[in-house]
């Protein structure tokens, strides 16, 4: 155990968000997302028993986020036609405001299969047991300093 870390942060996970180097991504996916197959090439560290919001708050206690480009953080977009709500993107932006200086115009949106292609480049992807629709979140990490 350590002071100060979130407790749902495993010792698998601060080790991957340790090895990250600036401009690496990190995807939070939700329970349907093929984290396996987009992430054969990359780091999957499973988290089912978890949600998505819970780990974006822990994570972004520690994760600095990339300050080199403006949307360091992206949602993927519902698609065309769908008719789902997507109330957890506000809780999102809240997360992300708790902790971002810039607000939550640092958050972004990728269609849903650029997405996939950007989650396959992906150094890690944690896989949640997030039960809402459109909830994969991808992070790029900035610098401490």
């Amino acid at each position: 155990m350590l002071k100060g870390i979130p407790k749902i942060l495993s010792p698998e996970l601060l080790k991957v968000l340790c090895e990250m180097g600036h401009s690496d991504t990190l995807v939070i996916a939700d329970g349907n997302f093929p984290a396996e197959s987009m992430g054969k090439n990359g780091i999957v560290i499973r988290m089912d028993g978890h949600g998505a919001a819970e780990l974006l708050d822990a994570i972004l206690q520690v994760f600095p986020l990339d300050t080199y480009v403006n949307k360091p953080i992206n949602l993927m977009e519902v698609m065309p036609g769908d008719t789902v709500e997507t109330p957890i993107w506000k809780t999102y932006e809240n997360i992300v405001t708790k902790y971002e200086e810039r607000g939550s115009q640092v958050i972004g949106h990728i269609e849903r299969f650029a997405f996939y292609e950007e989650a396959k480049k992906a150094y890690a992807i944690i896989a949640t047991g997030e039960a809402a629709l459109y909830a994969n979140i991808m992070l790029q990490k900035g610098v401490v300093v």
